[in-house]
């Protein structure tokens, strides 16, 4: 089992900035992926950015050169989201996930920006 926890969520005005953060314990060892999606309103949830163990990154068209992923270290214990000039359509619930034997989720934290 994998528990993930974010914090960092709020309401900023567009443009603004907002970090996001996933703590993650349990059987971390196991995570060989962990990333963040959103939902929006009314629309399916989206991979935002993601990052593998190794340290590889991906992210999705709309938020390239805005938003970067990290993790702490090699070992699983935090994944962050750095979201830069953010857009009212950035506006969702940031969802920290994990992916290991399953998939795991974190229970979503509220990004508002304001235009």
């Amino acid at each position: 089992q994998v528990q993930l926890v974010e914090s960092g969520g709020g309401l900023v005005q567009a443009g603004g900035s907002l970090r996001l953060s996933c703590a993650a314990s349990g059987n971390i060892f196991s995570i060989n992926v962990m990333g963040w999606y959103r939902q929006a309103p009314g629309k399916q949830r989206e991979l935002v950015a993601s990052i593998t163990s190794g340290g590889n990154t991906n992210y999705a068209d709309s938020v390239k050169g805005r938003f970067t992923i990290s993790k702490d270290n090699a070992k699983n214990t935090a994944v962050y989201l750095q979201m830069n000039s953010l857009k009212a359509e950035d506006t969702a619930v940031y969802y920290c996930h994990a992916r290991a034997a399953y998939n795991y989720w974190g229970q979503g934290t509220q990004v508002t920006v304001s235009s």
